[in-house]
């Protein structure tokens, strides 16, 4: 049995495809057809979601008990009829109309069930429309019957090591001039509003804040601090799914926890590209299904034979490789291998694994399987 074995890195190619799957989360209207080319903002889908549910107490605004009176007798409106906000749907009058109670829709929608028992009415909300848009300009490779579209783009491609919040398109800044600098608050200013900035070695709380009350779209960082982060976000995000955070910022970490230089090919290949307009999502799984959060600088198709001279060569594992663990308990954290043992390892898990040997940054020695770790390209 070899010792060496293929490892996936983080992706990351001068110029390459990106296919991008916009998918709906019901069944619902394609909007374009193969081939069509679309902007960045192009709506490609849309449907519509069953609005929410409101439980009306009618038998207690009218004030009557439902044990002994069918509340059907009051209602103004049947099931099926469409409601506005503040309309009446039922109403009690007495004495000549000197006792009169009345209970009216909160919402605007469509009354779903009356029941005498209870006493209650079931409204529906209004139907809320979705629709999806482009994420990257390009053009409409597959269409998935009535769920959703593929784009394709030609474009420089990066992937992170986590990050935080949705999908995001402005132009890229630099707000520092090396791969090891740290982006402190000072370096945003009003020039950075609407804008993605790239930073180097860390990102910290202070100016994560100070990016959101500027305006900053997003921001590309090599690394972040555990503490920083979870005050920023405030709870502590663990390694779960990330990407529907609404903190105003999406942020990009390429390197890992903790002060990370960014890898300088990372760094020079997003400086080349200064001033275009990107698209990231800090998207991040890490689990089953990994989703890695990416940057995508949309280019000009030069053809499928600039894309080939372009794409990386994949290594395996040998002694010496640079590495980052991707699972806890040493998440986040780069090394260099140092063993390449041939035997099967018994894990936490109490499955037999191939492991290999490290030493991280931070000098210690570990052990951990092959499988939860990914090559650094450089």
């Amino acid at each position: 049995m070899s010792s060496q074995a293929y490892t996936p890195g983080l992706e990351r190619k001068e110029r390459t495809y990106v296919t991008k799957s916009r998918i709906l989360p019901l069944a619902g209207e394609v909007l374009i057809k193969i081939g069509s080319v679309t902007d960045w903002h192009t709506k490609v889908a849309r449907t519509f979601v069953p609005g929410d549910v409101e439980m009306l107490k009618v038998a207690n605004d009218l004030q009557v008990d439902p044990e002994f009176n069918d509340i059907t007798r009051y209602m103004t409106k049947k099931e099926g009829d469409p409601v506005k906000a503040d309309e009446i749907i039922a109403e009690y009058k007495a004495l000549f109309g000197l006792i009169h109670y009345k209970s009216v829709s909160p919402i605007n929608g469509v009354i779903e069930s009356i029941s005498n028992e209870s006493g209650q009415v079931v409204i529906r909300g209004d139907e809320i429309p979705v629709e999806i848009n482009s994420y990257i300009p390009g053009t409409c490779s597959f269409v998935r019957g009535d769920e959703g579209v593929d784009i394709r783009c030609c474009a420089a491609y990066i992937q992170g090591i986590f990050g935080i919040g949705e999908e995001a398109v402005a132009p890229m800044m630099f707000v520092v001039d090396s791969a090891d600098k740290p982006l402190t608050d000072d370096l945003i200013d009003q020039s950075c509003e609407g804008k993605i900035i790239v930073g180097g070695s860390i990102v910290t709380s202070q100016a994560l804040k100070k990016a959101v009350e500027t305006g900053v779209v997003g921001i590309v960082v090599g690394g972040i601090h555990s503490p920083d982060l979870n005050e920023f976000i405030g709870y502590d995000i663990g390694v779960a799914i990330t990407g529907h955070e609404q903190l105003g910022i999406t942020l990009v970490v390429t390197e890992g926890f903790g002060s990370m230089r960014m890898a300088q090919k990372t760094f020079d290949l997003l400086k080349k590209h200064e001033g275009k307009l990107t698209c990231i999502n800090g998207a991040t799984q890490i689990r089953a299904g990994v989703i890695r959060p990416e940057i995508v600088i949309p280019l000009e198709d030069e053809g499928e034979d600039a894309i080939s001279d372009m794409e990386e060569e994949e290594v395996g594992l040998v002694i010496g490789t640079k590495i980052r663990v991707i699972r806890e308990p040493y998440f986040g954290a780069l090394g260099a291998v140092t063993g390449l043992p041939v035997q099967l390892a018994v894990v936490n898990t109490e499955s037999k694994v191939r492991v290999l040997e490290a030493e991280l940054e931070d000098g210690r020695s570990v052990i951990v399987p092959r499988a939860n770790v990914e090559i650094i390209k450089e």
